[in-house]
Order: structure tokens, then sequence, then C-alpha cells
């Protein structure tokens, strides 16, 4: 009997310590994968199959690189990716260049971004507003405090804030992309 005693009292620190030591292994991995999440987000799910979300459906267009450069400037990627849903009014990159020369390129500073996003957000609505529920005289909320106003002709064509004219709409996985011809900027306050 004392020698399975001292049998179990030889092989229990060993089996602890080695249990431990895969512990604190796992642990790592799961620190690696957690700080993997931290630096990459919805953004970067492939899937070739599944109706893309809104972020997909401005990357795969040729006509929105500008759109998504100022979404990566301002940290939205991952905020359009998730599950919504989102009304999103994409301008074109030749409603970009429409601005004032410089506009753009100032936008993308750093110490710029709050107002990139403020002008980013005043794109944006939440919840899906389809072409059918839009009304002549509507307004919309938008993510950044204020409201857009919905113009629409007796032929269904459709103008934001009486300027941005929609050209398209792109159903997503996760809402509904309206390509526009303007740059929305939100109202002085």
């Amino acid at each position: 009997m004392k020698k399975i005693f001292y049998l179990f009292a030889l092989v229990l620190p060993v089996l602890f310590f080695t249990a431990c030591g895969n512990k604190k292994s796992e642990g790592n991995t799961t620190q690696a994968t957690n700080e993997a999440a931290v630096t990459t987000g919805q953004e970067t799910v492939k899937d070739d199959e599944s109706q893309k979300d809104i972020v997909k459906v401005a990357l795969g267009s040729p006509d929105h690189t500008t759109l998504v450069a100022a979404l990566k400037q301002a940290e939205y990627l991952d905020d359009l990716s998730n599950a919504g849903p989102f009304t999103v009014f994409a301008p074109t990159n030749a409603a970009f260049d429409k601005l004032p020369a410089g506009t753009v390129d100032g936008l993308m500073k750093k110490d710029k971004q709050d107002d990139l996003r403020n002008i980013l957000e005043y794109h944006v609505s939440i919840g899906v507003f389809k072409e059918d529920m839009l009304q002549d005289g509507q307004t919309i909320g938008q993510a950044n405090g204020d409201k857009i106003t919905i113009s629409k002709s007796a032929d269904g064509k459709i103008k934001i804030n009486g300027k941005a004219n929609v050209i398209a709409a792109v159903p997503a996985s996760n809402g509904l992309v309206y390509i526009i011809d303007e740059v929305l900027l939100p109202p002085t306050k």
C-alpha cells in the first residue's frame, strides 16, 4: 500500500504540471486567436457563396474605391460588415470627384477622422428602406443624427436632399446599397 501511495505522490505532481503546461499553451493559442480577431473583422470573412454584405458590395465595385478608402480611414469596415440592417447611400468615385479640390485628401488625414466619420455616417440609415417604401418628402434619420429628405417623382426616380440621384439599388445580406451620384454633406450646425 505504501508503494502505491508513493507512486501516486510521484506521478500526481508530474501529471498536474504537465496539464498546467498544456493549459498555458492553450491560453497562448486563445490569446493569439483573440489578437488576430482584434486586427481583423467581419470584412475579412471569405464566403463566395452567400449574398455579399454591404462592405463586400463596395469592395467589389470599381466605382467605389474612394468610398472604400474613406471607410478604411474611418475604421468603419467592420461596422458595415455586421448584421445591420443598414441602408447605405454609396457615392461613386465620380461623385467624390465633384467635391472641391483637396476635400477628399483633407478628410483622409488622421486629424480629420471625426469629420470623415460624420460625413460617412450621414450616408447610413439604420434599417432597410426599399424603393417601394420611399415616399416623396419623406425624411430618414441617419447614423450621425441628422436627416435626409427623399424626393420621388411620378416615374419613380429618387433623389436624396434634392440633389443626389439614386442610380441603382443593390441588395446586400445586411441591408441595401443605393448607388448615388453626389456626396451627401451633413447640414452645418
